[in-house]
């Protein structure tokens, strides 16, 4: 039986139920996406600004190919993982050549992606539903900066904001504060190369077994889980030191009172979800 679910279109309101019924009780959602590449890349030793700068260019012209949810409680008990399959066809969207045949040639199905992937907009408005109700979740990544930002941008249905302080400040009106970025806490760990490494090679170090292909949604966000689960228990992190930043930017995620209407209750109180669609994902996660 394979451990990670994939969620297409005909599928995609039987599996949001259950994630909407997991989430009482396994409020730890680790996160990856599968994007189209970056259009702009950026050096290694660029400033936070030219990161920042370059992030919003590439998000903002991009769009979501998978994402990939692993649900755990506290203790590290995996209750699922579901990979996300959005609609993407490659004769409108933007991406780089590049980045397509490294997706191909790691088994996503751009054929089927094409006929059978989710709508974007209606996810969006379905899963925005679904955590409204859910609040005070903790999330976690991996060298999560494009996963939150796409996050972002799929929940908003906008471009990212014109800065770094901003960007963080939305998505901890989002999303919430409790964000983690098993990155950046690898660099305060002995032996794991200051955060240098990638998920592979993090995982070969601590011992954690992959589930599924490299480079695909649903295994990465469940490789994050495991490998977050393993470094606690190694290192005995302390999470109130790491909580609230992402690898690459230096500004904490944090509340500001400026963005008043995008918690989760405000965005489905006020128009972000269309009123038909609201009352329809009532009707059919409550069913």
């Amino acid at each position: 039986m394979n451990p990670i679910i994939p969620v297409w279109c005909y599928n995609l309101v039987d599996e949001l139920k259950c994630i909407d019924s997991l989430l009482h009780f396994h409020r730890v959602v680790y996160v990856d996406t599968e994007f189209p590449g970056f259009l702009i890349d950026t050096p290694r030793q660029a400033s936070e600004s030219l990161i920042y700068s370059n992030l919003k260019y590439n998000v903002d012209v991009t769009t979501l190919i998978q994402l990939g949810l692993t649900l755990s409680d506290e203790n590290g008990n995996i209750a699922g993982c579901w990979e996300f399959n959005f609609s993407f066809d490659a004769q409108t969207k933007v991406y780089t050549d590049d980045s397509l045949e490294f997706l191909k040639d790691h088994g996503i199905n751009f054929e089927k992606l094409k006929n059978d992937g989710i709508d974007i907009r209606f996810f969006s408005d379905a899963f925005v539903h679904i955590l409204a109700k859910h609040r005070n979740l903790k999330w976690i990544t991996f060298h999560g900066l494009y996963d939150m930002a796409h996050m972002v941008t799929m929940v908003t249905k906008s471009s990212l904001p014109p800065s770094s302080l901003d960007f963080t400040e939305l998505i901890a009106n989002v999303f919430g504060c409790y964000v983690f970025d098993i990155k950046y806490i690898a660099t305060f760990c002995d032996g794991l190369s200051k955060g240098e490494l990638g998920l592979e090679k993090l995982a070969k170090i601590l011992r954690v077994k992959r589930v599924g292909g490299a480079h695909q949604a649903g295994s990465d966000s469940l490789l994050s889980a495991t490998v977050f689960s393993r470094l606690k228990t190694v290192y005995g992190i302390d999470e109130s030191r790491h909580v609230g930043f992402l690898y690459g930017i230096g500004n904490r995620i944090r509340k500001s009172a400026g963005w008043k209407l995008w918690p989760f209750a405000h965005l489905v109180t006020y128009g972000v979800i269309p009123v038909e669609q609201r009352f329809l994902w009532v009707t059919i996660l409550s069913t």
